[in-house]
C-alpha cells in the first residue's frame, strides 16, 4: 500500500517528514493480507520498524480517520529501553500528532507521579518499558480493558533482559481479542513460544537478508596488541573524523575509563552507562544531537534504543558477547538509507574467536590494518586542503583581515601558521606496536620457516614448567599460543621461538611490558640454538637413579624443611601468568553495566 493510502492525517504527516515512499518493512505491514492480523515481524534496527508499527495499528485506533477523545489506553507499545521508549513516543507524537493523540510515557527512572497523572487524563496510546508498566498495572494507575493494539518492541531484547514475567502480567491483563504486534530483530526459540502463547494466527514477515550483516553497514576488524586497545581507539577516531562516533565497553568501569581518556586527549566525548541519572542521559544525547559532542562511550545496555541520524562510525572496543550483540551494537549506524562502518577492535590472541563468530553470523567483515600516525596525518592533510579550497562567500572584513595578513607576511608564512592552527586544534595521534604486523590468518604452524628464537631466563631449576611459561609469553608478547614455535627448557634458562615476521613486533611488545614480571628477563637469541642446548638441559638435569640428600628432619617452615622443599622460594615472577595485567580490558565483564 503506498503512503497515498493511507487516512490523511497520517499521508500528510508522513508527507511532511520527507517521506516519498514506505520503506519495505513499512510496506510489508500495509500489505492487504496484514490488515487485522497479528504480525510477528523480523527487521534490522534502523529499518523504520516504529513508523511501520504506527502506521500498522492505524486500523485498530482510528474511527472515521481520527483518534476517538483520549480516556483509557487503545494502544499499548513496550519497548526493553528508556531510550527507545522515548524515541517511540516522539514518533508516534508527530505521526499521529494531526490526529490530536494524546500519549502517555512510562518509563523507569522518571516520575512516577507524573506518569500517574497523565495516565488519569487518559491517553489514546501509553509507551513505556516493562517494569514500569507493570507498576503502574499493579497500583490500578494503568487500566488495559480497552485496549486494541499491543506492539512488543525489541522483544528478543527484552527477553534478554529478563523481562518476561512482566511482559506475561501485562499481555494477561489485556483483552483477548486484542491485535498483538511482535518486533525482534532476532527470532530465537523464547520468541517463538511467546508468540504461540499470546498470538492468534500471526503472520510471519521477515526483512532481514539470509547474510546477517546490514546491507548499509560496512563491517571491518582490526588485530591490536591487548596493550594498544586504547591507542587503536584514538587513531581510528582521528582518521574517521566521524560526525558521531560510538564506542561499546563490556562494563560500567571500562566506559568511565575510556571517556576519561578520551576526554584528557581533547576529544568532545559523552559516557552512557548504567551508573548515570536518566536526566545525565538526556543531556549526553542532547549534546550528541546538537553537535557538542562527537564521541559516545557507552555499555550494550544503556546504548539500546539510541537513534542518532548523525552516527556513521560504531567501534567495539571490546569484543560482543555473541553475534547478537554484534548486530544490535552495529545497528546504530546504517540507518534509514545512510551508510556507516562497525569495527571490532580484537586482541591478537582473540582473533580466531571473533573469525568463527562472523562466520556463524554470516557477517562479512574486512580485516584491516589499524590506522597508523602517518596515515591519520596524511587524512587530516586532505581534510584540510578539501576545507580551504572549497568555494566559499567571503565578507570585505574576511577581505581587509587577509589584506592586514599579507601587508605582514608572506603567503607562505601565512598558510603555514593556518596549517599549524588546524593541527593543534586535534587530538595527537598514537604509535601502535607492530602496525606492520601481517593480517591474514596462519595455519597453526605456518610462519615459522623462517623463526626467531629468544632467552627467557628462567629454567627447571627455579620451577618453571611450560603451563606457566606459555601463557606468560602470551601475555608479555602480545602474541596468541599458535604464535610461539618450539620451547626447548634447560637447567637455568628456556629458548623458544616465534615466527621471523613477527619477531620485531614481540621484542617490542615484551620491552614495554616490561613492569610486569620484574625478575623474568626475556632477550634475543642470535642464530637458531645448537642441539647441544637439548644435551646440556639432559646434562645439568638430576638422573633418575641419584639418591636423594640427608636432610634432618626439622619441623616444616624450618631451615632443613625448606631446603628439602626446593629452597621454599616463590616462582621467579610471582603469581602465575595471568595476574598483573593492568589495563582495564582484560577485565571480564561484570554486572554492572
Amino acid at each position: 500500500m503506498p503512503f497515498s493510502d493511507l487516512p490523511p492525517i497520517l499521508g500528510e504527516a508522513l508527507s511532511e517528514r520527507g517521506y516519498a515512499a514506505p520503506t519495505p518493512v513499512q510496506a510489508a505491514v500495509l500489505e492487504p493480507q496484514a490488515h487485522g492480523r497479528d504480525l510477528i515481524v523480523s527487521a534490522q534496527t534502523g529499518s523504520g520498524k516504529t513508523v511501520a508499527f504506527g502506521l500498522a495499528m492505524a486500523g485498530d485506533i482510528l474511527e472515521n480517520g481520527r483518534l476517538p477523545a483520549p480516556a483509557w489506553p487503545l494502544a499499548l507499545v513496550i519497548a526493553p529501553t528508556r531510550e527507545l521508549a522515548l524515541q517511540v513516543s516522539q514518533e508516534l507524537s508527530w505521526l499521529y500528532g494531526k490526529a490530536n493523540a494524546r500519549i502517555a510515557t512510562c518509563v523507569g527512572g522518571m516520575n512516577a507521579a507524573k506518569e500517574r497523572r497523565a495516565l488519569s487524563y487518559g491517553a489514546q496510546i501509553v509507551v513505556g518499558t516493562p517494569g514500569r508498566l507493570r507498576d503502574h498495572l499493579e497500583r490500578g494507575a494503568l487500566d488495559l480493558s480497552s485496549l486494541k493494539a499491543v506492539v512488543l518492541d525489541e522483544a528478543d531484547e527484552m527477553l534478554d533482559m529478563g523481562f518476561r514475567e512482566d511482559l506475561e502480567e501485562i499481555l494477561d491483563a489485556t483483552p483477548a481479542e486484542r491485535r498483538t504486534l511482535l518486533f525482534s530483530a532476532t527470532m530465537p526459540q523464547p520468541i517463538v513460544a511467546l508468540a504461540r502463547r499470546y498470538q492468534r494466527d500471526a503472520l510471519r514477515i521477515s526483512t532481514v537478508s539470509e547474510e546477517r550483516g546490514h546491507g548499509d553497514i560496512s563491517y571491518q576488524a582490526m588485530a591490536v596488541a591487548p596493550a594498544d586497545i586504547e591507542n587503536a581507539v584514538v587513531n581510528l577516531l582521528r582518521f574517521h573524523e566521524a560526525e558521531t562516533a560510538m564506542l561499546f565497553c563490556a562494563t560500567r568501569d571500562n566506559v568511565r575509563h575510556l571517556h576519561a581518556s578520551l576526554v584528557e586527549r581533547g576529544f568532545t566525548a559523552v559516557a552512557l552507562s548504567g551508573e548515570h541519572s536518566q536526566n545525565e542521559r538526556n543531556q549526553a544525547l542532547q549534546a550528541l544531537r546538537d553537535q557538542r559532542a562527537r564521541v559516545c562511550v557507552a555499555t550494550d545496555v544503556a546504548a539500546r534504543g539510541i537513534d542518532l541520524p548523525s552516527l556513521s562510525l560504531v567501534v567495539h572496543v571490546e569484543i560482543p558477547r555473541d553475534a547478537e550483540t554484534l548486530q544490535h551494537r552495529s545497528g546504530r549506524t546504517g540507518r534509514a538509507g545512510k551508510k556507516g562502518t562497525a569495527v571490532l577492535i580484537v586482541p591478537y590472541p582473540r582473533r580466531r574467536r571473533v573469525e568463527g563468530m562472523l562466520r556463524g553470523a554470516r557477517i562479512p567483515a574486512e580485516w584491516v590494518s589499524p590506522p597508523s600516525a602517518d596515515d591519520i596525518r596524511r587524512a587530516d592533510s586532505a581534510r584540510l586542503l578539501d576545507a580551504l579550497l572549497a568555494p566559499v562567500e567571503l565578507t570585505d572584513q574576511d577581505n581587509e583581515l587577509a589584506a592586514q595578513l599579507l601587508a605582514q607576511r608572506s603567503p607562505q608564512e601565512i598558510a603555514a601558521a593556518l596549517v599549524h592552527a588546524h593541527r593543534a586544534r586535534l587530538p595527537e595521534p598514537e604509535d601502535l606496536l607492530g602496525s606492520d604486523a601481517p593480517q591474514e590468518p596462519r595455519g597453526p604452524r605456518a610462519g615459522f620457516e623462517e623463526s626467531a628464537w629468544f632467552r627467557l631466563n628462567v629454567g627447571r631449576n627455579q620451577n618453571a614448567e611450560p603451563r606457566w611459561i606459555l601463557p606468560l609469553l602470551c601475555r608479555r608478547g602480545h602474541v596468541s599460543r599458535n604464535e610461539i614455535g618450539a620451547i626447548r627448557m634447560a637447567a637455568n634458562e628456556t629458548l623458544f621461538e616465534v615466527p621471523g615476521a613477527l619477531a620485531a613486533r614481540f621484542l617490542d611488545a615484551v620491552r614495554r611490558t616490561a613492569g610486569e614480571d620484574d625478575d623474568v628477563e626475556i632477550t634475543p637469541v642470535d642464530g637458531k640454538p645448537r642441539d647441544e642446548a637439548r644435551r646440556h638441559r639432559r646434562d645439568n638435569a638430576r638422573p633418575v637413579h641419584a639418591p636423594k640428600p640427608y636432610r634432618a628432619h626439622t619441623a616444616r617452615g624450618g631451615e632443613g624443611g625448606n631446603e628439602f622443599r626446593g629452597g621454599g622460594k616463590a616462582k621467579p615472577w610471582g603469581a602465575k601468568p595471568g595476574g598483573g595485567k593492568k589495563a582495564a580490558w582484560h577485565k571480564k565483564p561484570g554486572k554492572g553495566k
